[in-house]
């Protein structure tokens, strides 16, 4: 049996470009990693996606050995936070902290995360595979679009969402500004770049 968690969640991987959507995003469980600045310039950045995706492979071994069982690797996502929101509108990536992830399915066990991590930092000793950590996340209540184009190209579709479609629903945030990365940039032109948008949201008057 192989798990994609990208099909089992369609209407949280697979949004529509028309318009932000409304979604329930159940409680789920990644592999993460801390860090902040740009990360366009950022080696700390660049060595944390290396370590994200090892310690991802190394835990599908691992779920793998345990139960027989596989699943696909799933896409790059980040948290991203600033103590001012219009950073992510201006594009102020020196102020940006981010918690880079990759979702687990929920099959697989802590156990599973602490041999796989052990199993990475054995084989690749030159990463910071000890900064990884196991990070639960109930979003919720959220608000999502499909981009396509390029990172810097978000701000107008995030100044929309800020500026008039949270506010109109009565909506403020509840939670970082989520991003998953659907395409590769090593791959894919920039401008035909898919990412997922999504904000947690709960009522102004809560």
């Amino acid at each position: 049996m192989r798990t994609d968690i990208k099909k089992e969640h369609k209407d949280l991987y697979q949004p529509t470009a028309a318009d932000f959507t409304e979604v329930d995003v159940p409680a789920m469980t990644y592999l993460a990693i801390d860090g902040h600045g740009d990360p366009n310039t950022s080696p700390a950045y660049a060595t944390a996606i290396q370590a994200l995706y090892a310690g991802a492979y190394a835990i599908r071994s691992a779920f793998k050995k345990r139960t027989g069982d596989d699943f696909v690797v799933g896409p790059l996502e980040g948290l991203w936070t600033s103590a001012d929101n219009s950073a992510f509108v201006t594009r102020d990536k020196g102020e940006w902290d981010w918690t880079m992830m990759i979702p687990l399915p929920d099959a697989v066990s802590s156990q599973d995360i602490v041999d796989g991590l052990g199993r990475a930092a054995r084989k690749k000793p030159e990463l910071p595979i000890d900064a990884l950590k196991e990070l639960p996340l109930s979003e919720g209540r959220s608000l999502q679009i499909l981009h396509v184009g390029t990172y810097n190209d978000e701000a107008p579709t995030l100044a929309r969402l800020h500026d008039e479609v949270m506010p109109r629903l009565g909506l403020t945030w509840n939670g970082p500004h989520h991003e998953i990365y659907l395409s590769d940039p090593r791959r894919v032109a920039p401008e035909k770049m898919k990412t997922v948008l999504r904000q947690p949201v709960r009522p102004e008057s809560e």
